[in-house]
């Protein structure tokens, strides 16, 4: 792979290890970027509201979130260098290591790392959790790896996402599977999720050749199945017999409803594209709010 060069001469990822210490902020804006810092937090964010909901002290709460966030550093970093070649020719600036700011093998290595750091962390919750775990690792790794440029983009989506209630579950003293309603509504929040972020760059990734399903369903196609999915996630979690509170289900169905209305009709300008992924978040954290109001005795789990 061609390294690009910036505009004083020389390799960034040469001057991130040997310049000047004023460079280590913006060494360390690169590695943040690199790891894709917004789905890294997004998860990392939903695992802390499902051990909460579920009844995690809070030690246990923060070792399987910090199992999660470590895991998902390896998933951005692996992206981004697996993905550098074809950052580079589509031009985009927002990718270190597609323009030279980091060492591929530097990448690498802090991907090995973080994976081996997530799955020690999440073995130390239990054997079914570290499997669980494990298993949504490999799925989004299979993603980074080429699964991406496939018609069954989406798959690891439903995987990951689907998995995730369970590392949370089996981390509980018992290992209590996870309820399959909350598997069902994390898959398709997974699923709108994959829809929705790759909307924007449908047309810069057709000319690098990925094409994936949303690729091959095109724009609007992509919409439909994102509102399709996020009504779902909803619906899902709104009919668990469980859960309670008029007020919370009518504001979680009214946001998805929206939501749903914005993907279909508002989101064909190049601003509703944008807007597409808030969304879709928004609708993510009333899930997680309706599941910390109602919560989820470790008992009820499974």
């Amino acid at each position: 792979m061609r390294v690009r060069t910036d505009s004083h001469g020389g390799h960034g990822w040469e001057r991130e290890t040997g310049g000047p210490p004023g460079r280590a902020p913006s060494a360390a804006r690169a590695w943040a970027r690199a790891a894709h810092p917004v789905p890294v937090l997004v998860v990392t964010g939903l695992t802390v509201c499902l051990a909460v909901s579920m009844g995690h002290s809070p030690g246990s709460a923060a070792l399987v979130a910090l199992a999660v966030f470590a895991g998902q550093l390896s998933v951005g970093w692996l992206n981004d260098l697996v993905d550098a070649a074809r950052d580079a020719r589509a031009g985009r600036l927002a990718k270190p290591v597609a323009q030279g700011r980091l060492a591929p093998a530097s990448v690498a290595g802090m991907v090995l790392g973080s994976a081996l750091l997530a799955t020690g962390l999440t073995a130390l919750c239990g054997r079914r959790a570290a499997l669980a775990h494990l298993l949504a690792l490999v799925s989004a790794w299979v993603y980074d790896l080429g699964v991406k440029a496939t018609a069954w983009s989406v798959l690891p989506y439903l995987v990951s996402f689907g998995l995730l209630p369970g590392v949370v579950t089996f981390a509980l003293p018992g290992s209590p599977a996870p309820p399959p309603w909350l598997v069902v509504s994390g898959a398709l929040l997974g699923c709108a999720a994959h829809f929705v972020n790759t909307l924007p760059d449908l047309a810069d990734d057709a000319r690098v050749g990925v094409r994936g399903l949303p690729h091959r369903l095109g724009a609007a196609g992509s919409r439909v199945a994102a509102a399709l999915a996020l009504l779902g996630s909803a619906l899902a979690l709104a009919g668990a017999a469980r859960l309670g509170g008029a007020l919370g289900l009518l504001a979680l169905a009214a946001a998805a409803l929206t939501t749903v209305a914005g993907l279909l009709w508002l989101g064909s300008g190049r601003g509703g594209v944008r807007l597409a992924f808030p969304t879709v978040l928004l609708v993510a954290a009333l899930e997680m709010g309706l599941l910390l109001t109602a919560g989820l005795p470790s008992g009820a789990a499974g």
